[in-house]
């Protein structure tokens, strides 16, 4: 330890205290273990005890001090005797802007993440300093903060002063914790294994045998269990909309995070969080906890009794959703009664000597030659039993699978918000919009008078199912052509389903032909997105949308042999997050590259454009909207899209 840098950084660094504590701890308690939320000094001032800091054991002797970075975990074994200690909880950072010396120390040895205990020779002043801190910071004025954190400083130089003499050295993080706490720390961003390998100071076989070993999973099941477990806590915590959430795990779109979560917990976010609200303990927003609280472990990752496991306390999770349903029979009565009161109005404006009909003649049907009731509606089989649906249906509104009801030549009346850049964007521009497709407005669809409607989950089934006839399509447990076949069943247009695939087939056969005919055909494609963080999102499923669908499925072409085994054996929406260093390994001899508004430009980087497939003029952009649909649609705009810019990309020599 340099003392020196680490004085020259104490006294350039912002610091923020943000809480002093002084606990005990009684023989025959429960085992305290902790995560800390930020940087942190832990003091002994009576009594012994154990301590195992992010894996190693170590014994605690009266006056004993130990600091440890953000995210350090510790587990205080039960004492034989009353144990007293101090928690110091702090935050320091460089002001900026700062001078290059500064930032390459700190880059180099940052002492405030640094893990060391010692026993300092001269306790008392230490333990005489805290004492003092502590009774000021119960005052809480600021003139009594400014006297803490002065005293702060004087105490911080002390213990350095003595660590020197002792020459104490700091302690060697430990590799897993390293690991774990860049998992949380950059939770938003793509992550690779061999990104967190370097960064933990190991190596990737090494990194994933350690987290077999000690946590039994993988770091990317870990990541995965890490992510779903923080928007779970963002469901419960805040009002964010789930674009919003998916952004700050690190998912692509709303649609892969929210799949995601329902394999993860069996259970949808959006109905996740409405049952939770149903229950009687939704916790509060206004949640008086602190946010620099210290959390035990149990209620988070680190622990291997406990990967992200989650368990209701007291909510039990709905058959469907109490509140929407509650919202839409309520509408429904409204209706009603505004109809009725309608219907009342035009009877008095017709005169007071008007005479209403008899009993008997309101009971009596009146003679016409329209078609019956019977004739008028077919009888389908779904997952959710034999619904009756309109023969012919005139105002539907479709969620997601937009595409495929618009093929079958169906203008809706509704639909989920289309994204930039669709194929059916400008023919679906005059069409109302009704929020995303898994949180469309029950209200806005109601004002529609739909008679009929067609949906892609069973939570939005339950919600809109009072409205009017309401299709769920298991689009996930379909192919396309059961899909459009399904969906054509429900609309009456059995015929027109069929035909269309068998136009798409005669066009996808059209197109591998072309793509032979150039020596194309058997060229490897390989699909990317992202690129912000040095690192790109490479497909590795038939599933991922992108274009993947349409490249290795329809056209059969090969994804690089890196990855080819996973797109031919992976049955859902997947995707591996690659470092700039080995992306030219996932590069294929064509790149498609999901382009978006805001994406990362990669024109002037140096390790992007030596990858073989982009210096050679082989990179081809297809739009995020016109890419992120699988509907029969989308996929034929899709296949002329991609045919046509791979013969006109240069050939391979």
């Amino acid at each position: 330890m340099n003392l020196k840098e680490h004085i020259l950084l104490w006294t350039h660094a912002a610091v923020e205290i943000i809480d002093i504590r002084h606990n005990t701890y009684s023989h025959g308690e429960q085992a305290l273990r902790y995560r800390l939320p930020c940087s942190a000094f832990i003091c002994t001032v009576r009594g012994k005890a154990v301590m195992v800091m992010d894996g190693i054991r170590h014994e605690l002797n009266e006056g004993a001090m130990l600091h440890g970075g953000k995210g350090t975990t510790f587990e205080l074994a039960p004492p034989s005797e009353l144990v007293e200690y101090y928690l110091i909880l702090y935050r320091a950072r460089l002001a900026l802007p700062a001078r290059k010396h500064l930032l390459s120390v700190m880059n180099r040895d940052n002492p405030f993440e640094l893990q060391y205990i010692c026993s300092p020779d001269a306790p008392l002043p230490l333990i005489e300093k805290l004492r003092l801190m502590h009774e000021h910071w119960l005052k809480g004025g600021r003139l009594e903060q400014l006297h803490v954190k002065s005293t702060l400083y004087q105490w911080v130089y002390e213990l350095l002063r003595q660590l020197h003499a002792q020459q104490i050295q700091p302690l060697k993080p430990d590799v897993l914790g390293t690991a774990i706490r860049y998992m949380e720390n950059n939770i938003s961003l793509p992550l690779s294994l061999d990104k967190l390998a370097e960064t933990a100071g190991s190596s990737p076989r090494s990194l994933s045998r350690l987290f077999r070993m000690r946590l039994h999973t993988s770091p990317n099941q870990y990541l995965i269990s890490m992510r779903m477990e923080k928007a779970r806590e963002l469901l419960l915590r805040t009002e964010a909309s789930l674009q919003d959430i998916a952004a700050a795990i690190g998912h692509p779109d709303a649609y892969y995070f929210g799949r995601m979560f329902k394999k993860h917990y069996g259970i949808s976010p959006v109905r996740y969080k409405n049952s939770i609200k149903a229950a009687a303990d939704w916790p509060e927003m206004t949640s008086g906890a602190s946010g620099f609280d210290i959390v035990r472990t149990s209620s988070l990752g680190y622990s291997v009794d406990n990967h992200y496991q989650y368990k209701s306390e007291g909510a039990s999770f709905m058959s469907k959703s109490a509140r929407p349903s509650l919202l839409i029979t309520l509408l429904l009565c409204f209706s009603i009664v505004l109809s009725a009161c309608a219907a009342g109005n035009t009877n008095t404006a017709s005169g007071s000597n008007t005479t209403s009909p008899s009993p008997s003649a309101s009971a009596a049907p009146a003679a016409t030659d329209t078609p019956s009731a019977e004739a008028q509606t077919r009888t389908i089989t779904t997952v959710k039993g034999d619904i009756e649906v309109p023969a012919d249906p005139q105002r539907v509104v479709v969620l997601y699978l937009l595409g495929d009801v618009l093929a079958l030549g169906v203008k809706p009346v509704g639909v989920s918000d289309v994204s930039e850049g669709a194929a059916f964007e400008e023919e679906l521009s005059d069409v109302q919009k009704l929020g995303t497709w898994f949180e469309a407005s029950p209200e806005a669809i109601l004002s529609l008078d739909p008679d009929l409607i067609i949906v892609p989950s069973d939570e939005t089934y339950e919600v809109l199912k009072d409205i009017a006839p309401t299709v769920l399509v298991p689009y996930e447990t379909m192919s396309a052509e059961e899909r459009v076949a399904f969906i054509g069943e429900a609309l009456g247009k059995e015929e027109q389903a069929k035909t269309l695939f068998d136009e798409f087939h005669a066009k996808v056969e059209e197109g591998k032909q072309k793509l032979q005919e150039a020596g194309i055909l058997d060229r490897t494609v390989s699909i990317m997105e992202g690129g912000s963080k040095r690192s790109m999102a490479v497909v590795t499923s038939k599933q991922f949308g992108r274009g993947s669908q349409v490249i290795y499925e329809y056209l059969g072409m090969k994804a690089p042999a890196i990855i080819q085994e996973k797109v031919e054996t992976s049955t859902e929406a997947v995707g591996e997050d690659v470092s700039f260093e080995v992306l030219a390994d996932y590069s294929g001899d064509y790149m498609f590259r999901s382009s978006y508004e805001g994406m990362a430009d990669l024109t002037q980087d140096p390790v992007w454009n030596s990858i073989p497939a982009v210096k050679a003029g082989r990179l081809i952009n297809i739009d995020f909207g016109l890419s992120y649909y699988s509907d029969i649609y989308s996929l034929n705009a899709q296949l002329d899209y991609i045919v046509e810019s791979l013969l006109a990309a240069p050939r391979v020599d």
